[in-house]
């Protein structure tokens, strides 16, 4: 029997992405009581949901976060539409500092990054990208990576420590 999920939006102004998921142990055909849900929020990140339940202390959160922010800044991600944020307004003067001063924070994010995964390493950067920055789950990952069960939540804790020490968090 396939799973039912029930898509719920929290709030008009709340961000979040709540999905309703059967349990799979609840789908039996002869049960009175309607099977029991989960809810999930799509909109929160792996390493937030590892840090919420405790399996992630918070310099390794902020780490992630800052790796993700990286990431972010140097425009790596999917593009989907054209950006017009070099365009000119109304009268203003030609040749603005602005697009320059963007290209060049993307290109410090982006040396940032490249840094970051350097000091990882081969072995520790390919969990860290697929985790924080693509936002795939550690599951996946996982059978993607070729790796035993619930063994990259431990590889992922020790990218997460070297991140923070590359970074010279405090802790």
């Amino acid at each position: 029997m396939p799973r039912k999920s029930r898509i719920n939006k929290a709030k008009s102004n709340d961000p979040r992405m709540l999905v309703e998921h059967a349990l799979p142990q609840d789908h039996d055909a002869g049960r009175k009581t309607p099977p029991r849900t989960v809810t999930i929020n799509l909109s929160e990140s792996p390493l937030s949901w590892l840090h919420a339940r405790g399996h992630l202390n918070e310099r390794q959160l902020l780490a992630g976060e800052k790796l993700r922010e990286d990431y972010e800044a140097a425009s790596m991600g999917a593009q989907v539409t054209m950006k017009w944020d070099a365009a000119t307004l109304g009268r203003q003067k030609r040749g603005s500092h602005e697009p320059l001063a963007q290209s060049e924070r993307m290109i410090m994010a982006k040396q940032r990054f490249d840094g970051a995964l350097i000091a990882l390493g081969k072995d520790l950067s390919d969990i860290a990208w697929r985790v924080i920055c693509d936002g795939e789950a550690l599951s996946g990952a996982e059978r993607v990576l070729g790796w035993p069960q619930r063994s990259g939540k431990l590889v992922l804790k020790i990218a997460l420590d070297r991140l923070a020490a590359h970074y010279r968090l405090p802790g």
